[in-house]
């Protein structure tokens, strides 16, 4: 692989596909690039009738749940992630990439537990949650993703730029254009040789 193409490319079809399946992003850019429909109770612009997502490209759109069972296992990688960004030089501390990969992790799972795809998943096409066995279970997780739901336009900017910021912020760091400052160190876990060791 050339040094200028970064691994993570190979990912990115996921987290890709998932955003741009969303039904918030949908409703943004078929309002935007394709004034389809310009707002709500404004017609449409274009002669025939609406027919739906049937036709490629749009068709590509009903792969959105398939998006959401990869995101939700890039999720456990993320947070990972998290857990390895808080071992700084063998020790448990805090630093600003730890945040910032924490902040973006955070984001990106409230997201993606919004995401109307989920909310159907767990309850969304019952009509009586008594009826089921463990009906009270599937409930409450409907309630909870509902509530997440409320504000998934919210979670999706709020992912997208902490995103972006965390990465733009380890690649500074990764360069030495800046420097990552450790804020506290709470419990040494392990020695790390110094000999070769970048952080």
């Amino acid at each position: 692989m050339p040094g200028w193409l970064s691994p993570a490319l190979l990912v990115l079809w996921a987290p890709l596909g998932f955003r741009a399946t969303c039904y918030y992003y949908r409703k943004a850019y078929y309002r935007s690039f394709f004034a389809d429909p310009v707002a709500c109770a404004v017609g449409e612009a274009r002669p025939q009738a609406y027919c739906g997502e049937v036709k490629f490209p749009f068709i590509l759109q009903n792969l959105h749940r398939y998006f959401l069972y990869a995101a939700l296992i890039f999720l456990v990688f993320l947070w990972a992630d998290v857990v390895r960004a808080f071992v700084i030089h063998g020790s448990l501390a805090l630093a600003g990439g730890s945040l910032a990969i924490l902040a973006s992790t955070t984001t990106l799972t409230l997201y993606t537990f919004s995401c109307h795809s989920l909310r159907h998943l767990v309850g969304g096409k019952l009509d009586c949650f008594s009826c089921i066995a463990s009906g009270g279970p599937r409930y409450r997780a409907w309630s909870w993703v509902t509530f997440l739901n409320e504000h998934h336009m919210g979670w999706a900017w709020a992912s997208l730029f902490a995103v972006c910021f965390a990465d733009l912020y380890v690649r500074l760091c990764s360069m030495g254009v800046i420097h990552d400052p450790v804020f506290a160190t709470f419990v040494h876990l392990f020695d790390v040789p110094d000999k070769g060791f970048t952080p």
